[in-house]
């Protein structure tokens, strides 16, 4: 038997028990008009997590890394300037996937462990199609301020589509779409969601979606046929157009997770998170160790420290696992072995979670 995991990486986190519990629910087909229902009631929640009011507001089927090819292929015309702010690995995989689709990309390089600098992005281009960037950076820890790089569009008189990545940040973090200006969004449930990987929580607004490819590279990955069977579809009502068959447990899962979160309030969730990643920073820092993304701009739940000096990376994060049954994760890119990842989210966001981490961590070091 596989011993049971304290997810404490980067993610997957552990799940909500809600969202566990309804995967043993009956099994439903992607047209039984329950499993509509709970499709719609899973696309309104997660309108409210994403903070918008978006008619295409929808899980994917597959995983993050979809949800941003989702957002790419739908809306990047060949030829496009696409600004993009790269201050980590999935900035530059946005940049990737751009150039994929056509696009002229200018890339934004930042520092890693550093936040976006908004006026650089801004005075990148002038005048870009999308201008696209990470809210919460997965690889190094940091948080960039997507409602002033919304603002600074807006006062611009830009007519960019914004596009943001909040894989790491939705259910844990503030995180208001439309206030922000927000135009085309994608996330995973796997992190501060407190679900199983699989699914890519996406929204897009009728702005964007006016201007979207009419026939994109992908057809699974189609929104405009996409939206005669979910999301759209909801909202507005109608026949139901068969497109491809949903995972449905996996819709219940996110169903049941999304649940647990709204019935104790968004911003209590929050806070929550920035209670926890404020408790494991201050612990890892009298333990003497160094914080590695910069301050004022640290996210509460996935925090990234530095390997002491003489320490063996992997040793330590395999000695936690086989001793203490904790993953945490190594750091990404050149940071690999001198940077961990420690994330507190969604279930383990708590204090018990904070003790246990920083416990296991002063046991194994102090055997180091």
């Amino acid at each position: 038997m596989i011993r049971e995991r304290h997810l404490f990486g980067p993610g997957p986190s552990n799940p909500y028990p809600e969202a566990t519990r309804a995967l043993a629910e009956p099994l439903l087909g992607h047209l039984d008009p329950e499993f509509l229902r709970v499709m719609d009631e899973t696309c309104d929640m997660l309108r409210t997590v994403w903070g918008t009011d978006n008619a295409r507001t929808l899980p994917l089927s597959a995983t993050g890394s979809a949800g941003m090819e989702a957002a790419f292929v739908n809306t990047v015309h060949p030829g496009d300037v696409v600004v993009v702010a790269v201050n980590g690995l999935f900035g530059q995989r946005m940049t990737d996937v751009a150039a994929r689709c056509g696009a002229e990309v200018v890339a934004v390089e930042h520092e890693w462990g550093q936040p976006v600098d908004v006026d650089r992005v801004l005075s990148a281009h002038p005048s870009p199609a999308i201008v696209a960037a990470v809210h919460a950076e997965t690889s190094t820890g940091v948080r960039s301020d997507i409602a002033a790089l919304g603002a600074g569009l807006r006062s611009q008189g830009s007519d960019a589509l914004l596009l943001v990545d909040a894989v790491t940040s939705i259910g844990g973090i503030e995180l208001r779409a439309d206030d922000w200006g927000v135009d085309i969004g994608y996330a995973g449930t796997q992190k501060c969601l407190g679900v199983a990987p699989g699914l890519a929580p996406f929204t897009i607004n009728d702005r964007a979606f006016e201007r979207r490819v009419e026939k994109p590279r992908s057809w699974y990955l189609d929104l405009g046929m996409l939206g005669g069977y979910v999301g759209e579809a909801g909202v507005k009502g109608g026949q139901r157009t068969y497109h491809h068959t949903a995972p449905t447990a996996m819709v219940a899962s996110l169903h049941g997770g999304l649940t647990r979160i709204l019935e104790e309030g968004l911003e209590a969730v929050w806070a929550r998170h920035q209670e926890a990643g404020d408790a494991l920073q201050a612990g890892l820092q009298e333990m003497g160790l160094e914080l590695f993304a910069a301050a004022g701009s640290r996210l509460p739940d996935l925090t990234t420290v530095r390997v002491p000096d003489g320490v063996d990376s992997a040793a330590v994060r395999k000695e936690l696992l086989d001793r203490h049954g904790i993953e945490i994760g190594a750091g990404a890119g050149q940071y690999a072995a001198t940077v961990w990842r420690i994330g507190l989210m969604g279930r383990n966001a708590r204090p018990d979670a904070v003790l246990l981490v920083l416990a296991a961590l002063q046991d194994v070091l102090g055997r180091a």
